[in-house]
């Protein structure tokens, strides 16, 4: 597994931008990122704020959203933070896995959202149903550049 790409943004509904590299920290999320500012779209108080630090996404799966609906959407349109080649879930459930100098853990899927399909326009609800990403946790603090292997820590 390797990182493909890291996808960023300052503010909610702005538009995302790709980086090469990116401080990640434990408890806040990804340096320069909305959610890592308290600013996203769904840092809504009464949202737990522990599942908004890192959002993933397969490499594959935009293929697979673009053909479901006949489009031509880019990454930067899935608005996910790590885009990782040769994905697999199975290997990192409940485990401690490394990108770069930071650790992170998957603690839940990321559906698509009513909120993707009003700003893109297009029925995101089936373009990405169970193919949505995942979200993660920053367990160390660390730096996460794109070309990164994805490992999974055995005892950690």
């Amino acid at each position: 597994m390797t990182l493909h790409a890291i996808i960023i943004g300052e503010k909610a509904k702005e538009p995302l931008h790709y980086v090469n590299s990116v401080r990640a920290f434990q408890g806040k999320g990804l340096e320069g990122d909305r959610y890592f500012y308290g600013q996203g779209t769904f840092n809504k108080p009464q949202l737990s704020r522990d599942v908004r630090e890192v959002s993933i996404l397969p490499y594959e799966t935009l293929l697979e959203c673009n053909r479901r609906l006949d489009s031509m959407l880019d990454f930067l349109d899935l608005r996910r933070n790590l885009i990782i080649k040769n994905f697999d879930a199975s290997l990192l459930e409940d485990k401690v896995f490394t990108i770069g100098t930071a650790k992170l853990r998957i603690v839940r899927t990321c559906p698509p959202c009513r909120y993707l399909s009003r700003l893109l326009g297009e029925d995101m609800m089936q373009g990405m149903k169970y193919i949505g990403g995942y979200r993660a946790v920053i367990v160390q603090s660390g730096v996460i550049a794109v070309g990164d292997e994805v490992n999974y820590i055995q005892n950690e």
